[in-house]
């Protein structure tokens, strides 16, 4: 079965520079441009790995985490954070809402490989 990946970022670019990474697997990648859409999303797509961005419009990525783990029909979905911003409080608050990883922009490519080979198996195209 061929996983399914959220990426949910209110840039364009972001999103495109991850499908670009991502399209050199066997994967189904979708998108959303902020975490309202995102929790839509996830809820109609059900996919195996959600890619977060945490500062977004609507609805940042910490609220629709929150959104996602109150939820118990999605509550276990893995989450990648991604994140311009690193510091301990954001990170904090993430972990604590169980996200698995955390992702650094800009973002190196082997780096996001590696991270999401971690939480759902990626089998070359």
């Amino acid at each position: 079965m061929i996983p399914t990946i959220l990426t949910v970022d209110d840039s364009r670019m972001i999103r495109k520079a991850l499908a670009r990474v991502l399209q050199k697997f066997q994967c189904r990648i979708i998108e959303a441009e902020d975490g309202a859409v995102g929790l839509d999303q996830t809820m109609a797509e059900r996919p195996d790995l959600i890619i977060l961005d945490y500062n977004m419009p609507v609805m940042d990525g910490v609220e629709m985490l929150e959104h996602l783990r109150a939820n118990a029909e999605i509550k276990s979905t893995k989450v990648i954070f991604l994140t311009a911003n690193s510091g301990p409080d954001i990170m904090k608050a993430a972990v604590s809402l169980g996200v698995r990883d955390y992702i650094v922009k800009p973002f190196n490519d082997d780096d996001l490989i590696a991270k999401v080979s971690r939480q759902i198996k990626l089998l070359p195209v």
